[in-house]
């Protein structure tokens, strides 16, 4: 007689194993393997009945005809079983096979979870708003469509109206102060806020109707929708500190003085350098940031440098070498400069000498010059065929009109000209503190606050925005906020697009399985590849992606 067998090992698991009974002994035809979970047991026994089964009987040879039945293994009187499910079928009958019931990347999850409690974000002791943030990273959505893309991620999602209970706390005040403190200790534990960027975007809404807040104004991409503005501001690395919505009429240059000061007494700050472009280049907004005790370093105009660099062209002409840095000054209002042309020195800046003025740094490169020119040529080009009548279009540049008739506007043209290839800094940080260089090299560091608010806008679409009311929008803003520390981090980490990262981790499905009234779920064979991006995320010190 031949059946299956279930024999307890010396470690707790039971053995399956196919046996033979023949003249009063017991013989192992063949070992199945070892159980340690109802599930892999069902497993087993299920493997061992498809051979018994098997007329062939391709991989057991007995030389006898198959019986199926199953004896299970008795313990001793007294000595409880090892599982508390019902015995197996009775001997000639069969469950059906084993079904998979649901996959999902739980994979994908914990690493995103295990990123999100290393920024201490825990601390809020939330899991519906960690688990919409983590949503938002893996696959921007709506509210109502957050529960899908939780449940691919293996977690019984929140109802809808708690979901809404959770963003009705994360606006200012409460989430987001939270957030945006554990961020900056994040920040200032693991790399250097002493200097800060700064820049702004807008944010449309498909709405018809402006209201207090949605309002239409000036528009990057020239949209006539409502819109607010965002002032973001991040480490030198890109990393967020702190977020700030606005009127979406507001000027640009009016945010940054309170983005700034809200984030100075958040944290208790009373000396770091703000960064911005030019676009934040107002008197008021240098004067404040001046008077607060702040540093400063903003792109400068180049309708600016005929001024601050009068001397330089007085005595050298128009001429530049590659690379070659002029560090002057330059008026704080209007036109009226503290530089003496006469002296072929540029002045040193120092508050007390030059009370009306600011430090200026002009540096020149060829490869720029040569985009310029390019740039010029073609507005030149433009604005000929205006001119020409060849062409019908709003008035371009280096196009003046007087008495109603157009033409090219040789003084402008030939003063930009002079100054292809120039770029100029405006900074309140005397020499002997930061030289040249640096004041440039931090200045460059702009792009990592356009690469959060193109992330922000494309990997976690942050727009266009379908909220109506301020604190729906300020919970929106929040989740964005905090999901884009979470995937600056993952990057930081990985080397890789956060987009890169959910591409690769995302295909690595578990399994759960239901055989023999019991359900199991089984991890996926990860690649080496998704391995190694797993490590480098779970562990910060891990440099595997970079060598």
């Amino acid at each position: 007689m031949v059946f299956i067998r279930r024999v307890r090992t010396a470690s707790g698991a039971t053995a399956v194993q196919i046996a033979e009974y023949a003249h009063g002994r017991q013989r192992i035809v063949q070992h199945l393997g070892s159980a340690h979970t109802e599930a892999e047991l069902g497993l087993l026994l299920q493997k061992g009945r498809d051979l018994l089964e098997d007329s062939a009987q391709g991989v057991l040879d007995l030389g006898v005809e198959p019986a199926a039945p199953i004896a299970p293994l008795v313990p001793p009187a007294g000595e409880p079983g090892l599982f508390d499910a019902p015995e197996p079928p009775p001997t000639g009958r069969r469950e059906g096979p084993g079904q998979v019931v649901a996959t999902d990347c739980r994979i994908l999850f914990e690493a995103l979870a295990a990123v999100f409690t290393d920024l201490g974000f825990d601390a809020l002791d939330d899991a519906v708003f960690r688990d919409l943030v983590i949503a938002r990273v893996v696959e921007p959505t709506s509210l109502l469509d957050a529960g899908r893309i939780l449940r691919d991620l293996g977690r019984a999602p929140a109802s809808y109206a708690t979901m809404k209970r959770t963003l009705a706390r994360a606006g200012p005040g409460e989430y987001r102060d939270r957030v945006a403190t554990l961020c900056f200790e994040h920040a200032a534990t693991s790399g250097d806020v002493s200097l800060v960027l700064y820049d702004v975007t807008t944010l449309y809404f498909e709405a018809e109707k402006e209201d207090e807040l949605r309002k239409v104004g000036y528009s990057k991409e020239r949209r006539v929708d409502p819109q607010i503005v965002v002032g973001l501001l991040v480490d030198r690395g890109g990393f967020p500190l702190e977020i700030g919505c606005f009127e979406g009429n507001k000027a640009e240059t009016t945010t940054i003085v309170p983005i700034i000061k809200q984030f100075q007494a958040r944290h208790g700050l009373a000396d770091m350098v703000v960064v911005a472009d030019a676009g934040m280049l107002s008197a008021s907004n240098l004067r404040e940031l001046d008077e607060a005790g702040l540093r400063f370093i903003v792109g400068s105009r180049a309708t600016k440098a005929p001024i601050d660099l009068a001397s330089h062209f007085r005595w050298h002409g128009d001429a530049f070498t590659d690379g070659q840095v002029i560090d002057t000054i330059t008026p704080m209002t209007g036109r009226t400069s503290e530089n003496n042309r006469l002296l072929r020195a540029e002045p040193v800046w120092d508050p007390a000498q030059h009370p009306g003025s600011w430090r200026a740094v002009w540096a020149y490169s060829r490869k720029r010059a040569v985009r310029d020119s390019a740039t010029l040529t073609a507005q030149e080009s433009r604005a000929r065929a205006v001119v020409a009548g060849e062409q019908a279009a709003r008035t371009p540049r280096f196009v003046k009109t007087t008495h109603g008739a157009r033409a090219l506007d040789e003084a402008s043209l030939a003063r930009a000209r002079a100054l292809v290839g120039l770029k100029g800094y405006v900074t309140n940080i005397p020499a002997h503190i930061m030289g040249a260089g640096e004041v440039i090299g931090s200045y460059h560091d702009l792009w990592h606050v356009e690469q959060s608010f193109r992330m922000s806008k494309t990997d976690l679409r942050a727009r266009p925005m379908f909220h109506r009311t301020r604190d729906a929008i300020e919970a929106h803003l929040t989740i964005v906020f905090t999901a884009l520390a979470l995937s600056r981090t993952v990057q930081a980490r990985t080397g890789l697009a956060i987009r890169n990262v959910i591409r690769q981790l995302r295909p690595l499905r578990a399994a759960t399985i239901a055989i023999n009234g019991a359900t199991q779920t089984f991890a996926p064979v990860i690649p080496a590849e998704q391995q190694a991006v797993l490590d480098a995320i779970r562990d910060p010190e891990n440099h595997a992606l970079n060598e």
